[in-house]
């Protein structure tokens, strides 16, 4: 049941969003989650051709946007246009995003969570031997190993 008390049944053709239908204070038709798993966003762009619709990773955010110009409906023309804005948050690899959209127009944006780095990864650096000195002096010997054993 809808929080205004209407029971929700989908209109013939659509599926029905249950997601979709949660109180909202700017009636969004999108959801956003961080989870265990990462970070998710899923999306209604059913009114949207896949061609029309662009996911873009700017900075520290993930913006979607929708676009088709102006063309008949059953009530004259209409034109769609819409821009999202979701901030990432640190906790997630934002160079693994991905985008996917169902046969049913759900556009679901995801990024992994950031792996904790464990002792189990420790990495060994190897030691190149250049063969050739660090500091180069006019004499042979070394400035610094000169002035400790004048000391001694």
């Amino acid at each position: 049941m809808h929080p205004t008390g209407r029971h929700l049944r989908p209109a013939p053709g659509y599926y029905y969003r249950p997601w979709r239908h949660a109180a909202s204070p700017r009636g969004t038709k999108s959801s956003v989650s961080l989870d265990k798993d990462g970070f998710h966003v899923m999306m209604d762009v059913q009114q949207f051709s896949p061609e029309e619709i662009t996911v873009k990773h700017v900075g520290n955010e993930v913006v979607v946007e929708g676009k088709h110009e102006e063309m008949p409906d059953e009530h004259g023309y209409i034109s769609r246009h819409f821009v999202r804005r979701y901030i990432l948050p640190k906790t997630v690899n934002a160079d693994a995003l991905t985008s996917n959209l169902s046969s049913d127009g759900v556009l679901t944006v995801a990024a992994p969570r950031v792996q904790p780095q464990d002792s189990g990864n420790l990495r060994q650096i190897p030691i190149s031997h250049t063969g050739m000195p660090a500091i180069k002096t006019k004499s042979a010997k070394h400035p610094v190993i000169e002035k400790s054993r004048k000391c001694t």
